[in-house]
């Protein structure tokens, strides 16, 4: 049996925090892990207790959410809580890290930024982590039990039904396929 590498295992476990995101805009998790072992996981959220933007919409400044503290800050904050050394760590990120979660990581001294995504990489961000010596890598999750790409493909075949829908000639053949696939994609 062939096992997945420890940087697919890290990166599958920030896809599945990501799943935990509040913020309508984008799902972001993130694992900080030291010596193969997980310390910490966050995903981007509202602050606990507050109001979350999937049940009153992302509170947008200068287009970005500002209700959402991010996925990086969150995993870091949590080690931050319960006294748990972020030295020599690193963190694995569904996307790129923002300018402002950079400068977070690079202070509290993680050696690698691995990424599944690339997100709107700010020019200064790239310049800084190699400033301080943080290697960032790419980390593509081809583990086919997980599947990155399930929230595009959800859209995709809500809006091909949609249009589906409009044409359609036979009312009843519709009706089944959109009953299949409501089952397979949990729409």
């Amino acid at each position: 049996m062939e096992r997945i590498s420890w940087d697919q295992y890290f990166m599958a476990q920030s896809h599945l925090l990501a799943l935990r995101s509040t913020c309508t805009r984008l799902m972001v998790g993130a694992t900080i892990v030291r010596d193969k072992r997980i310390i910490a996981g966050g995903y981007n959220g509202s602050v606990s207790g507050s109001v979350h933007c999937i049940d009153e919409g992302c509170f947008v400044i200068d287009g970005h959410c500002v209700r959402t503290v991010h996925a990086e800050a969150n995993a870091l904050l949590q080690c931050a809580k319960f006294g748990v050394p972020t030295e020599n760590a690193d963190i694995y990120v569904t996307h790129f890290p923002c300018l402002q979660c950079c400068k977070q990581l690079i202070q509290s001294g993680i050696n690698t930024v691995y990424y599944a995504e690339d997100y709107k990489n700010h020019e200064y961000a790239v310049e800084l982590f190699k400033e301080a010596g943080v290697e960032t890598k790419k980390v593509e999750l081809d583990y086919l039990a997980v599947d990155t790409n399930y929230k595009a493909k959800n859209d995709f075949i809500k809006s091909l039904f949609n249009k589906m829908e409009s044409l359609q000639s036979d009312k009843q053949e519709f009706a089944e396929l959109k009953k299949e696939a409501e089952t397979l994609f949990k729409l």
